[in-house]
């Protein structure tokens, strides 16, 4: 397949407005899914995620694309961030593209899947809700989309709705960078303008840069275990390619008409996983379509799967690079990553400052930059009811972490309730999706104890560690730090210095006549006030986009200046129509105060129109007794 023609695109947006929905119809107009074989949220295979409504896991599929009539296709170098749909150059309509969607989760707690799915996609199509606009994951996930360097679609969805207001998010993405001409608004529910989204994805998401010559380097973006094929990673190959059938050109696998491969290539026999060194004859190599179906391999720039034979689910780590296998290749520990390249906490750390700078003298094989371990935030144990059930239990969370890497757990050991293990989540909604995972798919049957979050503790400079969860003695520092997840831990209250809390960094977007109670919520909870800015036709979107000023916001010394209950802070609020008017809040809470029922108490204060994002700050000194 001639690479200019294959296009890696995620779809992004805040919870409920409308991801799936609009993968389906991309897979209806495609052909990729007959009709008699399609069903809402398709690409939301998990039995959990069809009755909560909600996308948790990440979720690829290739799509084969015939360009109709006449196909806009500029131009577009690797560097730049969004093409110009005005420079354009014309195709006839025989042209054929493969689309690699990869749907993504919306909910705060999934977050980490997000930033896993951008590192295998060169574009990003933007998802907003007509009826409530921009909200606290719109902007969580495009921030998300930008450091990756990321083209990014904006789509305006459900117009159809009779409480749409078009205008009003139309706004809201002008205030967020874009420009208004290149926003599409659609109806995904009844397919309206979705045939420009397509036409967009072709002219605007630039293709996979990736050198065909070189070494293979193949990304690990997620995985899954299956009882017959062993671990079965998801790649994306960025370099080289994936051989595993007779060196000959690959018969079509599409009814539509998949191009396939083109000049013959050499067979691979082995691959290599550079993290863990363990190689492996590849069992099946193929493509989601949406379902997993084999192909002879994979070539420069596309997504596909590996079906590896593994039985032990930690030698294939997300993250890690796959390669050729060979004995005489060596591999540099030291990926070259370009100056502008990052990574963040719980976020991919940027592949795109490597591609096309491998050494092609078939020697070396530097690895891909991967991803950073998610921090856990929220606590709990998990217990077998029947003792004996123990090793299951440690077989099942290995299992289950391999498709979910940003849980952890290790094990422990109650008086009152036996062996079991200590678990880490991102938060309440993923530890309820995990548990109920656990007793699905593994048919285990757990107690759960109550959720905690992580404390810090300095001893005092003569105190020994009691037991062996000392971590780390600061330097200059003149006692011990020992992280606590549970009270039983705790130790004598003699030996402490001082104890420290997590605390994050809170964003909550609402309407504006509920500020008052939202304010008095987080007042409740120790929440230190930081930020209020207004979001509408007449201001400017939040700071922390690059290159904005919201004129309607301000800063405060939270020790010398309040907000009034009504928000108003002593400017005109008229300028702005209330209906019109989203505030922003931004606020420093302890997690602890967060993780019982703050969210369940916003949403009933709010009637339900509240939404909020929340990453980890720092931690702060803190009073606490056992």
């Amino acid at each position: 397949m001639n690479q200019s023609h294959i296009r890696n695109f995620c779809i992004i947006a805040h919870i409920d407005h409308g991801k799936s929905t609009l993968a389906d119809r991309l897979l209806e107009m495609t052909g990729t899914v007959q009709m008699r074989d399609m069903q809402a949220q398709l690409l939301d295979s998990n039995p959990i995620e069809r009755e909560r409504g909600i996308t948790i896991k990440l979720a690829p599929v290739r799509m084969i694309y015939k360009v109709p009539r006449v196909a806009q296709v500029p131009q577009v170098s690797s560097g730049e961030t969004r093409g110009t749909r005005d420079t354009l150059d014309t195709r006839d309509t025989r042209d054929t593209f493969i689309l690699n969607l990869i749907d993504t989760p919306g909910h705060v707690d999934f977050n980490y899947e997000v930033s896993r799915s951008l590192a295998a996609c060169e574009g990003a199509v933007l998802v907003v809700d007509a009826t409530q606009g921009v909200q606290a994951q719109t902007l969580a996930n495009l921030n998300l989309a930008r450091k990756q360097n990321l083209t990014i679609i904006p789509v305006i969805n459900k117009i159809d709705l009779p409480n749409a207001q078009i205008a009003k998010a139309l706004g809201e993405l002008s205030s967020l960078g874009f420009r208004k001409e290149e926003i599409i608004a659609i109806s995904a529910k009844n397919g309206t303008n979705v045939d420009q989204v397509l036409e967009a994805i072709v002219s605007v998401v630039p293709a996979p840069n990736g050198s065909t010559s070189s070494p293979l380097r193949a990304l690990i973006f997620s995985s899954q275990y299956d009882s017959h094929k062993g671990v079965v990673c998801y790649v994306r190959v960025v370099d080289g390619s994936i051989i595993v059938g007779p060196a000959a050109r690959q018969p079509q696998i599409h009814p539509q008409g998949d191009p396939g491969f083109g000049a013959p290539r050499a067979r691979v026999t082995r691959l290599q996983f550079i993290a863990s060194g363990v190689e492996v004859d590849p069992i099946e190599v193929g493509y989601f379509m949406p379902k997993m179906l084999k192909s002879h391999g994979l070539e420069t720039g596309e997504v596909g799967y590996i079906a590896t034979g593994l039985k032990d689910v930690a030698l294939a780590k997300v993250g890690d690079t796959v390669t050729v296998g060979d004995a005489n290749r060596k591999v540099s520990q030291v990926p070259q990553v370009s100056p502008g390249a990052r990574g963040e906490e719980n976020e991919v750390t940027n592949t795109r400052g490597t591609r096309g700078t491998l050494d092609t003298s078939d020697t070396f094989v530097i690895p891909l930059p991967g991803y950073k371990e998610p921090k856990p935030m929220v606590f709990l144990g998990l217990f077998p009811i029947e003792s004996d059930k123990v090793s299951e239990v440690r077989d099942a969370l290995g299992k289950l972490r391999l498709s979910d890497s940003a849980f952890s757990y290790k094990p422990i050991s109650s008086l009152a309730l036996g062996h079991g293990f200590h678990c880490g989540f991102l938060g309440l909604l993923h530890a309820e999706v995990v548990q109920e995972r656990l007793s699905r798919e593994f048919g285990l049957n757990l107690l759960a104890t109550a959720p905690t979050v992580e404390y810090r503790i300095k001893l005092k400079g003569s105190a020994t560690p009691p037991n062996p969860l000392f971590v780390r003695g600061g330097e200059g520092e003149l006692g011990l730090l020992k992280t606590i997840q549970s009270a039983t831990e705790y130790p004598d209250p003699s030996t402490i210095e001082q104890t420290y809390e997590p605390v994050m960094e809170l964003t909550i977007f609402s309407p504006k006549r509920y500020v008052g109670a939202i304010m008095q919520l987080c007042q409740d909870k120790r929440a230190e006030f930081i930020d209020l800015q207004y979001i509408g036709n007449t201001s400017v979107i939040p700071s922390e986009v690059e290159g904005s000023i919201s004129s309607a916001s301000f800063k405060k010394d939270p020790s010398t200046r309040s907000p009034s209950a009504d928000g108003s802070l002593g400017r005109d609020d008229n300028l702005l129509k209330e209906e019109q008017v989203l505030t922003k809040f931004s606020y420093l809470i302890p997690l602890s105060e967060m993780i019982i029922d703050f969210f369940d108490r916003l949403k009933s204060i709010t009637e339900g129109y509240a939404s909020l994002d929340y990453e980890f700050f720092d931690y702060q000194p803190v009073s606490v007794v056992k």
